[in-house]
């Protein structure tokens, strides 16, 4: 083959408009995650980028918004409890998942419906 996928640039995810503050909240504070700033020409269309390692979850803004109910970013973490005890802390909920063989593995939903699942491999 004379081309090869080399690696995930980002995830883009859905969201209404005016989110961008929850987002930074839930991504931001709670998940830890870095803010990323977004090109000066794509910063008028509103969302709000996050990334860590060499990956990226670029939120952007759909009118009318729909939340992903199946489709899901699955991110791999390492310490999959010290993240369910913040969850916890931060009173946001989640379902455990033990169906996938050798990992650890909870969904959650980020403050407007869309799903993510977070994994561990055990």
């Amino acid at each position: 083959m004379e081309f090869v996928f080399k690696s995930v640039h980002h995830i883009q995810m859905a969201a209404p408009k005016g989110s961008e503050d929850s987002y930074r909240r839930f991504f931001g504070e709670i998940l830890g995650l870095a803010e990323l700033e977004k090109p000066e020409e794509l910063q008028k269309r509103g969302g709000v980028w996050f990334g860590f390692g060499n990956y990226q979850i670029h939120i952007g803004i759909e009118e009318p918004f729909s939340p992903a109910k199946k489709a899901h970013p699955g991110l791999e973490i390492e310490n999959l409890p010290a993240l369910i005890d913040r969850l916890n802390e931060h009173k946001i909920e989640f379902i455990e998942d033990g169906k996938l063989p050798g990992a650890r593995r909870i969904y959650l939903n980020d403050p407007f419906g869309n799903r993510i699942e977070l994994l561990e491999w055990v």
